[in-house]
């Protein structure tokens, strides 16, 4: 089993195109799989009535994204040798990213929205659908709706539409029921920065892939929510995650090459005295073997 880490940039690039690539070279430092971006315009993602009452909507106008710097975002990950994701959050902008993405993702807010859906399915590029605060009916719906309209490569993330999220409301073992309704690869959207959170979404519940809000330097717009990692604490936990599935081994009980020397050292047989008498027969008086006889002690 792999793991594939996302490193969900959101609108904490601050509109600066430097920042941006450097989010872009720190996910491929700390072992994520992708980078991601979201490009919406505010008159496009809330209603007119909605941004006239509510200041703070309107004072996120600021997030955007300028689609200008798609292009260099793209290469930059390229070289990087991450894949490029963005999410749309209008059909303009789903044509906007064709030419640039590797994959789209389609945030749990916009999951009742068919149209958005077949429009991405119907690129032919990978799909990644966040889950938050959907029931089955409507996920039966919606992963009808992409395949209908040609989705053929399609992940669902368990997610928890909370900023941030409690562990206790994360309902991991959605991501087991996701995999086997659907038949599809399955993973976890963090919004709790805890590392027990994703660890238990991957060795108890299987994700296969594991979506993360990222900001630089605490200077992020989205920093101050509390859902989002640093690159430290977040580049521990993909490490942890690595090395425990390398672990896992291959079942065979056998001895590894890490116990080839310790072999000669058990106990005899014959005497019980340690190491085996082969061994012992190589050993000549004042042989200085360099020989650590507390690390042989067990």
């Amino acid at each position: 089993m792999s793991v594939r880490f996302i490193a969900e940039v959101s609108s904490n690039h601050n509109r600066d195109p430097d920042r941006c690539l450097r989010f872009i070279d720190t996910a491929a430092r700390i072992g994520c799989w992708a980078v991601k971006f979201q490009l919406f315009r505010l008159d496009q993602l809330f209603a007119p009535e909605a941004l006239a009452r509510n200041a703070e909507l309107e004072a996120r106008r600021s997030w955007e994204l300028p689609s200008e710097f798609l292009p260099h975002l793209c290469r930059r990950s390229r070289e990087r040798g991450l894949r490029f994701g963005c999410t749309p959050f209008d059909l303009d902008a789903v044509e906007k990213l064709r030419p640039h993405v590797d994959f789209y993702k389609v945030a749990s807010y916009e999951l009742l929205w068919d149209d958005l859906l077949a429009a991405c399915a119907a690129t032919g590029k990978p799909v990644v659908l966040s889950t938050g605060m959907a029931d089955l009916k409507e996920l039966d719906h919606a992963v009808e709706v992409l395949r209908s309209a040609g989705c053929r490569d399609l992940t669902l993330l368990q997610c928890t539409s909370a900023y941030p999220a409690p562990p206790r409301d994360c309902n991991l073992a959605a991501i087991a029921t996701l995999r086997e309704r659907f038949g599809v690869a399955a993973g976890w959207s963090d919004h709790t920065v805890n590392p027990g959170v994703i660890h238990r979404a991957v060795h108890r519940w299987g994700a296969s892939l594991v979506e993360f809000h990222l900001d630089l330097d605490s200077t992020g717009v989205e920093w101050t929510f509390g859902h989002c990692w640093t690159p430290d604490a977040i580049g521990r936990v993909i490490a942890e995650v690595n090395d425990a599935l390398a672990a896992d081994g291959h079942g065979r009980k056998e001895p590894t090459l890490a116990e080839r020397d310790e072999r000669m050292w058990r106990a005899d047989p014959l005497d019980g005295l340690r190491p085996l008498k082969t061994l012992r027969k190589g050993l000549g008086r004042g042989d200085a073997m360099n020989v650590c006889w507390k690390e042989n002690c067990g």
